[in-house]
């Protein structure tokens, strides 16, 4: 603790692929930073963009950097490669950070015990879905209300985004990098549980936060639920212990039950002249929507906002197949060969 910099360096890494919409903003929030600019080196890797994203990136002080290897986790690697920093920062081409942003991760590390560091991140839009996104039962992304002191990743987004997390240096150099075989969904997952199971301490920290570019239409919304349901399935196939695969594996469970009740249900509706049966099925298609109504009605009597009641029970439905069938496609997909950089 004595021997703390104030300021220790710091690189920010920005992976980016076709980022041209997004990427001006970002870029210019990390120009407004609180901190001392002579310590501050920023990264940004882009995956071989067909775009202007690189012609857009040259305009600004920046280090850029070429990664033709597909998957965010091999251009964090690059990152970190080419860094210098003594702390190693991460964000998205579609977020925007406050000037603060790096002045409130580095006090996290004033303790030695903190070795990670993960913030919230809110949606920058108000439209309907990037609405939905922040205050759904389940948000897409991390967004905490109080400190904690973790030292495991813990279900339900209790765990650093890859849009705003940071760590010390020295974890990467003695753990190895991130996986970069691990793709889609939940990529920094493997590599927190892994500075965890090192002994190290995790911090979640609501003043750490940044605004995300949330997808805007529903159908872009649904898909990178698939893509995060596949990243779920890259943990179940490859058996990973940790609470995030308990979690997936228990959501995975739960759908293919459900879809064999609804089958059995609906066969027995077809082929029977028992009225029970199309009443059961009925019944058990229609109570997911119940509780969740009933969830978000009580939510209303609080902000007023009495159409989500109606309308995220449905998105939730919808949301939960594209997550779950993401999980099936991913685990009877042929794997690729596995490599930790």
């Amino acid at each position: 603790m004595e021997n703390y910099k104030s300021q220790p360096p710091i690189t920010v890494i920005v992976p980016v692929r076709n980022g041209e919409p997004t990427i001006e903003p970002l870029l210019e929030s990390l120009q407004r930073l609180d901190y001392d600019r002579k310590k501050v080196e920023v990264i940004v890797v882009d995956g071989n963009s067909t775009d202007k994203t690189r012609d857009i990136v040259k305009n600004y002080p920046v280090k850029l950097v070429v990664e033709r290897k597909r998957g965010l986790n091999a251009a964090r690697n690059t990152g970190i490669r080419n860094s210098n920093g003594e702390i190693i920062a991460f964000t998205d081409c579609d977020c925007v950070v406050p000037s603060n942003w790096v002045t409130k991760i580095v006090e996290n590390f004033k303790d030695p015990r903190v070795s990670c560091v993960g913030g919230s991140a809110k949606g920058v839009s108000l439209d309907f879905i990037s609405q939905y996104a922040d205050n759904s039962i389940v948000p897409l992304m991390p967004f905490f209300k109080k400190r904690e002191e973790l030292n495991m990743v813990k279900p339900f987004l209790r765990h650093p985004a890859g849009c705003n997390m940071a760590f010390r240096r020295k974890v990467a150099e003695e753990l190895g990098c991130f996986d970069e075989s691990i793709q889609y969904g939940f990529d920094e997952v493997e590599f927190t549980e892994r500075i965890c199971k090192a002994g190290y301490k995790m911090v979640l920290d609501p003043n750490v936060f940044v605004w995300h570019k949330h997808r805007s239409t529903l159908k872009e919304f649904l898909k990178q639920n698939f893509r995060y349901g596949r990243g779920s399935g890259v943990l179940l196939k490859r058996k990973m212990k940790n609470a995030v695969s308990t979690w997936s594996f228990l959501s995975l469970t739960g759908f293919i039950t459900w879809l064999l009740i609804f089958g059995s249900l609906t066969f027995l509706t077809l082929t029977t002249n028992s009225s029970i049966f199309p009443l059961l099925l009925f019944g058990f298609t229609i109570m997911p929507l119940l509780i969740l109504m009933t969830v978000y009605a009580y939510r209303a009597l609080e902000n007023k906002r009495y159409t989500r009641a109606i309308i995220y029970p449905f998105i939730d439905v919808f949301r939960a197949f594209s997550f779950c069938f993401g999980q099936v496609y991913q685990l009877f997909k042929k794997t690729r060969k596995q490599k930790t950089t």
